[in-house]
């Protein structure tokens, strides 16, 4: 199958943009010194750059395998019945490309589990909803039971973990670079989506022994 989107959840991938960004680009730099909350997320970023690899390094290793994977699952790409209330299909599929299956999963609780979404100014209220997780993982394990390996279960938690920071990342590059990439309606748009995006993995991080205990029992 034809990759339509090359690098795409390639976490190490932005990483190298990121870093590319702020050596290139002038005014990355005079964004990032011109606000506390600039470098606080830079120093957010590299506490966490060891991590960046962690889904590509158990590929490259031969512990996970490529398979088909929509590439997109926010909760915007699912068709939801108005009367039974379950999904019925998904939607926007230009994303659709050989990939590990757990950007899916990572991406779909990324979105699924945070219900302040991606444009809340107020950061007390991102928090990853742990009802909201198993819900959807049970429904999702009852059909991927039957797939996924030891090895594909062990790297769940990093996948969700490692989505929300990437997708931070993205954001927070395309700040510096001047918003070149995603589309805002106002100056600070990407830097906050940047701050949403953290605090949720921040948030993630600090539930990772109770959504590794739900991934464990089902």
């Amino acid at each position: 199958m034809i990759d339509p989107l090359p690098g795409f959840h390639i976490t190490p991938g932005y990483m190298a943009k990121y870093d590319d960004t702020l050596q290139r680009v002038p005014q990355a730099k005079e964004r990032l010194n011109a606000s506390m909350e600039a470098r606080r997320m830079a120093m957010f970023i590299e506490e966490r750059r060891g991590f960046a690899a962690t889904l590509q390094n158990a590929m490259q290793k031969g512990e996970l395998a490529l398979r088909l994977m929509h590439g997109d699952p926010k909760v915007n790409n699912i068709m939801i019945d108005d009367f039974t209330g379950k999904g019925t299909a998904m939607i926007d599929l230009d994303t659709v490309s050989p990939g590990l299956i757990h950007y899916d999963f990572g991406d779909a609780l990324r979105s699924i589990c945070n219900p302040a979404g991606e444009e809340e100014q107020n950061l007390s209220k991102v928090v990853f909803d742990l009802d909201l997780c198993s819900a959807f993982c049970k429904g999702y394990m009852a059909h991927a039971r039957a797939f996924l390996t030891a090895a594909d279960r062990h790297y769940l938690y990093d996948a969700i973990r490692l989505i929300t920071f990437e997708l931070g990342l993205r954001f927070f590059q395309d700040y510096l670079a001047g918003s070149v990439y995603f589309k805002i309606r106002q100056p600070e748009q990407n830097l906050n989506r940047a701050r949403v995006q953290f605090r949720l993995c921040e948030s993630i991080e600090a539930r990772e022994r109770p959504i590794r205990e739900l991934l464990a029992a089902l």
